[in-house]
């Protein structure tokens, strides 16, 4: 078991789901909705979410000690953030509140095909600022994995910095704010042990069009680098050994959201355990197709003792 701190949002996530007027067109918008009118909804579904959020919980319920540190704000959307970690057994002692604001929250549009436009309102999950890297010294963590902090590259440097100087290891799962910002990035790079990108988030760092072409200058950069691509799979390399990765399953998604966060944590999750670099990305694999069976971020999260079978995984020489 190792002690893992996930740094960055908690948001109450609302979906809206509807099987007829959330249909989709051709383009891969949203069928048109007119102004003025009042449409039925099919259902709605309340839970939380968040990139550390999601994480948190897959590291809990693999058996870590999972700890949360981010900010909410004292409402009906906190408390419901704070009731889910106490569920899972994650440690929120180090959230902050962040007075005369309110909890992040997500309004979650479903389409039947499980595909989703997110509308978002940061709140409180945005103020980076108010977390404090020296309460790193009173959990002396193994590991921290780090979600997007909007481009805040100040906040992000004090965080690695303090953690690294109490020989924690960085997982990094960076947004396009902070990829915008290449120099101070690449920088921050010089901190992390693994990195975890998408395609389109590996483009904004490297040259490239190729997806081969792309993660082979991705990894230059750090000791292990992922770059994912959605249904085409994954590369993945630890300097030793590189895997190309295909599909963990085919299966019909009920909802996308939360993959991404899944696929991360669920590859630190087994890797902090001692976990082959392999065997690690299989556990990843699996929970992100898991949770994309479910409706929610957190609703598919797997445990360690789920039995996993073989996958396409091609290790590139």
């Amino acid at each position: 078991m190792a002690r893992i701190v996930s740094v960055g949002a908690a948001l109450q996530d609302v979906y809206l789901i509807d099987h007829d007027d959330f249909g989709t067109n051709k383009r891969g918008y949203f069928n048109q909705i007119e102004l003025g009118t009042k449409i039925d909804i099919d259902k709605i579904k309340f839970s939380t979410g968040g990139g550390a959020s999601n994480a948190a919980t897959t590291f809990a319920r693999f058996g870590h000690e999972s700890i949360f540190m981010g900010c909410i704000a004292d409402d009906p959307a906190g408390a419901a953030i704070v009731s889910s970690f106490d569920d899972e057994g994650i440690d929120n002692s180090y959230t902050v509140y962040i007075p005369d604001s309110h909890t992040g929250y997500s309004l979650v549009l479903l389409t039947p095909g499980g595909e989703r436009t997110i509308l978002t309102c940061r709140g409180a999950s945005a103020k980076f600022d108010a977390i404090d890297p020296n309460d790193l010294e009173n959990i002396h963590p193994d590991w921290i994995y780090v979600t997007t902090f909007r481009g805040n590259m100040d906040a992000l440097d004090r965080l690695f910095t303090k953690a690294r100087s109490l020989g924690a290891k960085i997982m990094f799962n960076p947004g396009n704010l902070e990829l915008k910002n290449t120099r101070k990035m690449l920088g921050l790079l010089s901190d992390v042990e693994v990195l975890l990108l998408n395609k389109d988030e590996a483009k904004k760092l490297v040259d490239g069009s190729i997806f081969s072409e792309i993660f082979s200058r991705v990894k230059n950069y750090v000791p292990v680098a992922i770059v994912t691509d959605g249904s085409q799979g994954a590369f993945a390399s630890d300097g030793n050994e590189t895997y190309r990765l295909g599909l963990y399953e085919d299966v019909p998604v009920k909802d996308s959201t939360g993959a991404g966060d899944a696929f991360g944590s669920g590859f630190l999750a087994a890797y902090a355990d001692g976990r082959s670099f392999k065997d690690s990305l299989v556990f990843a694999s699996a929970n992100s197709t898991s949770v994309i069976q479910k409706v929610g971020s957190k609703a598919g999260i797997i445990t360690k003792h789920k039995h996993l079978h073989d996958m396409p995984i091609q290790e590139v020489r």
